[in-house]
């Protein structure tokens, strides 16, 4: 029997491929409904595919079955189709505990190029290049299978994200618009396209984009629903809109995914506290000191703990921040000695990312010497991808630093690298007032100007 992309599976179960079908879409639109695949070797128990898919979901969802769907994978191997052993072969890749990123990538290389159609494939391939930091890569995936997938749905989605990533924002917006013609509720392209905006300063679209799309965001998983919504509340508070509009969308937005019953809550703090950091920086955290305290208190619990790089990062902050030091400082500890087994090319890439593990620690509990010495001269938070976070996920670093070097007195320093940014994003009032901070702490005239300019975009988008 064949899949939806028309690829042979070795089974006798249509339901069973039903069921795989319905995992393919629900992957590919970040659905709820992942679980689906666990039916799918209720169908059929010796499917190949199935297992090796159903195992890779449960990596996330449920560790303890891992070895047993790996082995039924194994034991049917021998009847199994090419395309079932080169996802077997990729997927078993993956998930080793000690997987080299290189190899696993070329074995996505090497079955997408033998089967162009497998988006799902594709899109597994896309997270691994996003976790190495390598968007480059991300790319060449794509572009290896656009010429079999010029129409299909979800192509163009996957084909915006990693141009946004590499800076080329037009090529991005073009994929996204083309992909809006096929399917305007992909949410990957919504979401691809609101970086865009929000990458050029043009937060009141954005937001009217987001809010217009997000009536087709009910079926979404927990992550999916809440970043869509934290990129709008982000336009909000980059556009100096009210407080208030933030507030609403992290209580009624974010933290009320946390009411549904099939929501997955670590998906939901990821978004919470990247949102909080964002005001926190800001200099707004006192509108949500409430929240912080709630969010810092479900964060101690060590079950929510090296799940995510990124989230880590984050957390370390938060518990830092509200008086938690002991608890970061263990978690802290754990990250060191994560790295400190890693094997040596993976120990040397994580390092970047434990400094600046380090830096949030250090910057959370008002340590800003600390934290600017691990940082160093010439921090870049772009360069910290492998930590599993996008360019506008980790630009928040690149403002902590600018407001530490600020309030440590290197007006200087601050001044250039904040003029640095703004030749990239010239709109954004917050960046104009650190500017205007930096001139005045000199003495300098310019200031004024400076001001000038900062008052008239805080009221130029909402």
């Amino acid at each position: 029997m064949e899949d939806k992309w028309g690829y042979e599976i070795n089974t006798s179960s249509s339901s069973c491929i039903s069921s795989i079908n319905s995992y393919y879409h629900q992957v590919l639109s970040y659905g709820r409904r992942r679980s689906v695949i666990m039916e799918a070797i209720e169908h059929d128990p010796n499917c190949v595919l199935a297992n090796i898919l159903a195992a890779h979901f449960c990596c996330s969802s449920d560790l303890s079955r891992v070895p047993s769907l790996l082995q039924a994978a194994m034991s049917n191997l021998e009847s199994a189709t090419p395309y079932e052993i080169a996802v077997f072969e990729t997927i078993d890749c993956l998930i080793s505990p000690n997987r080299d990123d290189d190899v696993a990538f070329e074995l996505h290389f090497k079955l997408l190029n033998d089967f162009p159609k497998d988006l799902v494939s594709l899109k597994r391939g896309q997270v691994l290049c996003f976790y190495m930091g390598r968007p480059d890569l991300s790319l060449q995936l794509i572009e290896q299978v656009l010429p079999a997938n010029n129409q299909e749905n979800f192509i163009y989605g996957m084909l915006a994200f990693p141009l946004l990533e590499l800076g080329q924002m037009e090529d991005a917006e073009k994929a996204a618009k083309k992909g809006f013609e096929i399917n305007k509720e992909d949410p990957w392209l919504q979401h691809a396209l609101c970086h865009v905006f929000q990458y050029e300063c043009r937060f009141k679209e954005a937001v009217e984009f987001m809010t217009e799309c997000s009536k087709s965001w009910d079926p979404l998983s927990s992550f999916m629903n809440t970043h869509n919504w934290w990129h709008a509340a982000l336009c909000y508070l980059e556009g100096n809109a009210p407080v208030e509009k933030v507030r609403d969308i992290y209580d009624n937005r974010i933290w009320k995914e946390l009411d549904r019953s099939d929501a997955t809550p670590v998906e939901v703090y990821l978004n919470a506290v990247g949102l909080l950091l964002r005001v926190h920086v800001r200099g707004k955290i006192r509108f949500f000191e409430d929240q912080l305290k709630i969010l810092a208190g479900y964060l101690s619990d060590r079950a929510f703990w090296y799940l995510e790089w990124h989230l880590d990062l984050l957390i370390l902050w938060a518990l830092a921040c509200t008086g938690k030091s002991s608890e970061a400082q263990d978690l802290l500890d754990g990250l060191k000695s994560k790295v400190s087994m890693m094997n040596p090319k993976k120990g040397k890439l994580m390092q970047k990312g434990l400094t600046l593990a380090e830096a949030a620690f250090e910057y959370g509990r008002g340590d800003f010497t600390r934290a600017l010495e691990l940082l160093g001269p010439d921090f870049n938070a772009d360069n910290c991808k492998m930590v599993g976070a996008s360019g506008e996920q980790l630009d928040v670093f690149n403002e902590v630093w600018f407001v530490m070097l600020l309030d440590a007195g290197h007006a200087d320093k601050a001044i250039e690298v904040i003029e640095r940014q703004l030749k990239k994003r010239d709109g954004t009032p917050f960046l104009w007032r650190l500017l205007e901070r930096g001139y005045l702490m000199l003495g300098k005239q310019e200031a004024e100007a400076i001001g000038a300019k900062a008052k008239a975009l805080e009221s130029a988008y909402f």
